[in-house]
């Protein structure tokens, strides 16, 4: 096993956070009347989240060798990571909406280069459609 091997120590470390997931989420009500819980979701991400890590650590240790890091590929995840935080933020000061067209057109226009009227299209498209779908049909209110 080797100090730098990148793959073993992301996955060991999302193995914790998977398994504090589950732990948290399966002290949450698993299913009400009126169908799944608040942890019913929680609950099965993490269990997902923990095979896959688990996959990770134990694909890593099989194979030996660590492969080189792609540090831009990694910079381009942290940059989604980091726009993601960006637009919970803006959930809670602009709307749902807003925040999630924000962060569609951040992903559109930067992450997959595309022009930025296509990338407002995009995010607008989305955003009217959630708007469409949850308040409007389905009578759901976005925070």
């Amino acid at each position: 096993m080797k100090a730098r091997n990148a793959d073993l120590w992301s996955g060991l470390a999302l193995v914790a956070l998977a398994a504090y997931v589950v732990v948290q989420a399966s002290g949450w009500d698993y299913s009400g009347p009126d169908g799944p819980g608040a942890g019913f979701f929680p609950l099965w991400y993490g269990i997902v989240m923990l095979v896959l890590a688990a996959a990770l650590v134990a694909s890593s240790l099989l194979h030996g060798e660590p492969k080189r890091v792609d540090w831009r590929g990694a910079g381009r995840a942290l940059a989604v990571s980091a726009a993601l935080a960006v637009s919970v933020l803006l959930f809670k000061l602009a709307g749902f909406v807003v925040g999630f067209a924000a962060l569609a057109f951040f992903i559109v226009s930067v992450m997959y280069r595309r022009p930025w009227p296509l990338a407002a299209a995009v995010a607008i498209g989305l955003a009217g459609g959630f708007y469409l779908v949850f308040p409007l049909l389905l009578g759901v209110n976005l925070p």
